[in-house]
């Protein structure tokens, strides 16, 4: 039957143009990627992409497809219109998340197991540089203007501040346990670390590194252990964060101008990572244990539907327009 779906997607895409975006979605478990329209929010199909795919992209002209296979210990490269592998990157082992910068090249890679951000050109398909970090390097984020790399290290709890010219460390800044995430807001003026185990969303000044504010989480009738913020989105104009709350089956809805704790919508169960459509009409979460990705209405701030896909999503992005 994969075969079968994988032989028939370019025809139904070409044949189809009233299909909206098409979603990605990671399963951690599946060794897949379910393909999701973000129209009629129904299932594509879903393909194989290699050993225990976690963090997933996609290039700025949506040419080019980019999952982590972890256990590979290497980048994946897909055609998104076929899911055909076009080519593979090189990276160190465990390669878990990673950022493109804006203008689409070079691509950094947290690799988990060795302590560096690898840097490889997505063109020429070589590696530009080997950083080192903190240790267990996790969330990888970039300034708007691709001028700032950050690398969150899982164990050494800190955001490290990358120079994506010279590749040197200029800063770090000291978070909470264990950060999963980096997020600037489109303006550049506030960057969110996510720390899973500390429980709290740090606020950092991009211009001087320090931390503005700690957003922590209290949900009634929830374990505060079992609220682990991961994932982290911004809307384009700033005003709602949206973090991910792992096992407390919530996303927090954030004023970004207050930077206060609006309210919470209930999704699936662990939920990890999230991505907006293009005109930010639906916010995706990739549910590991329910084995689901929810769809939020962004303007209603509502879930709207569940959709199944493979098992343990981890990583979802959607094509851009």
């Amino acid at each position: 039957m994969r075969t079968l779906l994988t032989l028939c997607l370019p025809v139904l895409i070409a044949a189809s143009p009233a299909l909206g975006n098409r979603v990605f979605v990671s399963n951690e478990k599946g060794n897949d990627v379910t393909v999701l329209d973000s129209d009629t929010l129904e299932v594509i199909g879903t393909y194989p992409v290699g050993a225990r795919p976690r963090g997933i992209t996609i290039s700025p002209d949506g040419k080019e497809l980019y999952v982590c296979a972890s256990d590979d210990d290497l980048v994946r490269v897909f055609n998104p219109e076929t899911m055909e592998e076009m080519h593979t990157l090189p990276s160190g082992p465990d390669p878990e998340l990673f950022v493109l910068h804006p203008s689409g090249n070079p691509l950094y890679i947290a690799n988990e197991d060795d302590n560096l951000v690898t840097v490889v050109d997505t063109q020429t398909h070589k590696v530009l540089a080997e950083i080192p970090v903190g240790v267990e390097p996790e969330g990888m984020g970039v300034s708007p203007d691709g001028k700032v790399v950050i690398n969150t290290s899982e164990t050494t709890n800190m955001a490290h501040f990358i120079d994506s010219e010279s590749f040197e460390i200029f800063a770090n800044v000291l978070v909470d346990s264990r950060p999963r995430f980096a997020q600037y807001n489109d303006a550049g003026t506030k960057l969110y670390v996510s720390s899973e185990i500390g429980g709290t969303v740090s606020v950092i000044d991009p211009a001087t590194q320090e931390i503005t504010k700690k957003i922590s989480f209290e949900i009634p009738g929830v374990l505060p252990e079992a609220i682990q913020p991961v994932g982290v989105r911004v809307t384009k104009d700033g005003k709602k964060v949206f973090v991910a709350l792992g096992p407390a089956n919530r996303v927090a809805v954030i004023n970004g101008e207050t930077d206060e704790v609006e309210e919470y919508l209930l999704v699936g169960q662990r939920v990890w990572q999230m991505a907006f459509t293009p005109d930010e009409k639906y916010l995706f979460t990739t549910n590991g244990n329910s084995n689901d990705v929810s769809v939020i209405d962004v303007a209603a701030l509502n879930v709207v539907k569940s959709v199944p896909v493979g098992q343990q999503p981890w990583g979802v992005v959607v094509a851009p327009n």
